[in-house]
């Protein structure tokens, strides 16, 4: 059986989970607490960071864009037309631009600001960093998913996914990332029917069933998280 480590409110698992979701692959689940840097799992993977899957084999790959190539390599064949990095070179390119788009320029301008100042910070001792958010960085990144809103917006005003006509590892990691934005309330919606549109899509799908069973410690979702017809 795989093995899957991960944190339900760290993107890059989200993502990772979607991806198996969508797969119908049910891995073992390991709930790791990012701030602790577990010795068994530095261990595996010297970097600590999540997510980290194991496959049947002991194999250890860490990090969501291997897993995800990983997972295309063992995986996308059988999907077909459905396949999550398409054949086509021009719509991989695409593919893989929104991927660094959404892991690495959303994610610091966004996720990684509001799930550490909002969630992290609220479990993480003050020796590690833990204490009362910082609220310029929420107020920054409240600032900045608008831009990033608009731009879905604007790419699904011409495609009927982010990457083209089907849906790709750039529409999950794109959710992925909102979906913790979106527990916390901060996207606002009203801004982009369009964006809004492509997010309820995507959301209504059984692999997003269990991000939305995700819940926080002492703080409950936004009144619209799990609602599927928001």
């Amino acid at each position: 059986m795989a093995t899957l480590h991960y944190h339900p409110f760290c993107p890059h698992s989200r993502f990772v989970r979607l991806i198996l979701a969508e797969l119908s692959l049910e891995p073992d689940m390991v709930e790791e607490k990012p701030w602790e840097r577990r010795m068994p799992l530095l261990e595996i993977n010297p970097a600590g960071n999540l997510p980290l899957l194991v496959d049947n084999s002991g194999l250890a790959v860490p990090g969501s864009s291997v897993i995800a190539e990983y997972l295309d390599e063992t995986h996308g064949e059988s999907l077909g037309d459905r396949r999550f990095l398409p054949r086509d070179v021009e719509q991989r390119v695409e593919v893989r631009r929104l991927l660094d788009w959404f892991h690495v320029k959303f994610h610091a301008e966004v996720s990684d600001y509001l799930a550490t100042e909002k969630i992290y910070k609220r479990f993480t001792p003050a020796e590690l960093g833990g204490g009362p958010p910082d609220m310029g960085a929420i107020r920054a990144a409240r600032t900045n998913v608008r831009y990033h809103l608009k731009y879905i917006g604007y790419l699904i005003a011409t495609r009927n996914w982010l990457a083209g006509q089907h849906l790709t590892y750039a529409d999950l990691a794109a959710a992925a990332h909102l979906s913790i934005v979106d527990y916390l309330g901060d996207v606002p919606w009203d801004e982009d029917e369009t964006a809004k549109h492509w997010y309820a899509r995507i959301k209504s799908r059984p692999s997003f069933r269990a991000l939305l069973a995700d819940r926080v410690l002492g703080m409950p979702p936004w009144e619209h998280y799990d609602n599927l017809d928001f």
